[in-house]
């Protein structure tokens, strides 16, 4: 059963970066488009949380991925460190941060899936919302571009 925290932490390989996340979400959330696939090596098993729930610490570098949005990683160990809009949109504000990052992952519940139709591995069913690219190019059009 998933269940919210107040705070977690976490960071990257080499603990160069260090972060402080509160009211957590106890799900998570799984993107299997191409750019997620690349940059994460596999799926993309990601925690949404508002930007303002989040402090940073540490040698944090961005890489504009897209002109919808950057992505971040530790200037040491290149570990990834977060996907966020930067396109103001329905899904501006909040930083997706790596599921694997925080220092204690226990608690956490699969809510959705995105891009199922380029998953590489299937993932079993819990219950998720699963969306297709179609359905996600429906919600933000801004999407068809990528």
């Amino acid at each position: 059963m998933a269940t919210q925290s107040t705070e977690k932490t976490g960071g990257c390989l080499c603990g160069a970066v260090r972060f402080v996340a509160r009211d957590v979400p106890g799900t998570f959330g799984v993107c299997h488009c191409p750019m997620c696939q690349k940059w994460a090596g596999g799926a993309l098993f990601e925690v949404s949380l508002p930007e303002a729930q989040v402090s940073w610490e540490g040698e944090v570098k961005t890489f504009a991925s897209s002109a919808l949005a950057e992505r971040a990683f530790c200037g040491i160990c290149g570990s990834a460190l977060y996907f966020r809009m930067t396109e103001q949109n329905e899904w501006s504000g909040t930083y997706d941060i790596p599921l694997g990052l925080f220092d204690d992952t226990a608690g956490f519940a699969i809510s959705h899936e995105i891009y199922v139709d380029r998953q590489v591995v299937q993932l079993a069913d819990q219950g998720q919302t699963r969306l297709t690219r179609a359905d996600c190019v429906a919600k933000f059009p801004a999407l068809a571009t990528l």
